[in-house]
């Protein structure tokens, strides 16, 4: 380790660009297009740039450059429930990533659900001259168009735009993800299938039924009312559902959740009723939550969503907008999740 100045010594001069073109032996022009990736630069020269930049301690001027190209290099992040909701990270660390790899700066910010907050965050955003705004949700579902300027591009993310605001979006394809959930079950063996349905009014909610009905319908698979139990997106709300569609004499063989913490607690009424699972009843979530899927005995198997990849997504169409690189019309993006196998489902029993 090189000795820390002494109080009061002065700090080295800041290395400047022209510093490493000096050292590594090339045009100014060259450093700037090689550290900055407007235009391709030969690999081994730019490698020699990077270390160049590196053993000098060179960082860019954002301001200046940012004012040449009159541009901040910033993109704002406002989300609904940014804290509390556990796929948030995954959402911002995907937007974040792509957004480094051309120089873009995540600002992240948090409504709490409230619109006035949200709007009143993007109008900071427009004042801090963003580049860009991503507008997220925690969760699948409608977003009004907020007031900004006409020339600040905007990308939903988990998301959908109200009718008549035409934006890009990106969002979990439901009807995809549903029929992974389905055809785990079906492939086991199973034909008595009931869903724990949720009584929230999402487009995520909305979307997930259709194309639970749509797969079992295509597999030749009945889903009669008696076979569908709505209630809270909870643990308690699962263990309502579980109680509702367990405890009687037709009961199902198989429960597809709405999401995990709802399969929790149909696990759990399971459990009341003294019903093993898999080996009585098989059970599938929605979400891939890690501390519920994994913590569970047997765990829990579910389809993930892929949140850091509609974060990478929305971050990269906005970098787009931005630089003018894409200009097809707005589209709704819709994005396919997997299947986790955990130890939650078997054959029905005979």
């Amino acid at each position: 380790m090189e000795p820390e100045p002494a109080a009061g010594a002065a700090r080295p001069a800041r290395a400047r660009i022209s510093d490493v073109a000096a050292l590594a032996g090339v045009s100014v022009t060259t450093v700037s297009h090689a550290l900055s990736g407007a235009r391709t630069v030969n690999a081994q020269t730019r490698e020699r740039i990077l270390e160049v930049a590196a053993s000098l301690g060179y960082a860019p001027d954002r301001v200046a450059s940012g004012l040449r190209r009159k541009r901040t290099g910033l993109v704002g992040f406002v989300g609904d429930h940014v804290a509390t909701t556990p796929f948030a990270g995954q959402m911002i660390a995907g937007a974040r990533d792509a957004g480094l790899e051309r120089d873009m700066l995540l600002l992240v910010a948090e409504s709490e659900g409230d619109a006035a907050q949200e709007q009143a965050l993007i109008d900071r955003f427009v004042a801090q001259r963003v580049d860009g705004v991503l507008v997220a949700r925690m969760y699948h579902q409608r977003v009004r168009r907020p007031a900004v300027p006409a020339d600040l591009p905007v990308v939903l993310l988990d998301a959908a735009p109200e009718p008549g605001w035409t934006v890009d979006a990106v969002v979990p394809d439901e009807a995809q993800i549903t029929r992974l959930a389905c055809e785990r079950v079906l492939s086991a063996g199973h034909r008595a299938i009931a869903y724990a349905d949720t009584v929230d009014e999402s487009r995520a909610a909305r979307g997930r039924l259709v194309g639970v009905r749509t797969a079992l319908g295509d597999a030749g698979v009945d889903l009669p009312p008696g076979r569908i139990a709505s209630a809270a997106s909870d643990a308690a709300g699962g263990r309502a559902a579980g109680a509702e569609l367990l405890d009687r004499a037709d009961a199902p063989t198989a429960v597809i959740c709405f999401n995990d913490q709802i399969a929790m607690g149909v696990m759990q009424a399971a459990a009341r009723l003294a019903l093993a699972v898999p080996d009585d009843v098989s059970v599938v979530g929605i979400d891939d939550l890690r501390p519920v899927a994994d913590a569970l005995d047997p765990g829990l198997t579910t389809v993930a969503l892929p949140h850091a990849e509609m974060g990478a997504w929305a971050m990269s169409r906005l970098i787009a907008r931005i630089d003018k690189a894409e200009t097809a019309p707005p589209r709704l993006h819709l994005m396919r999740g997997w299947l986790v196998e955990r130890g939650s489902v078997a054959p029905p029993r005979a």
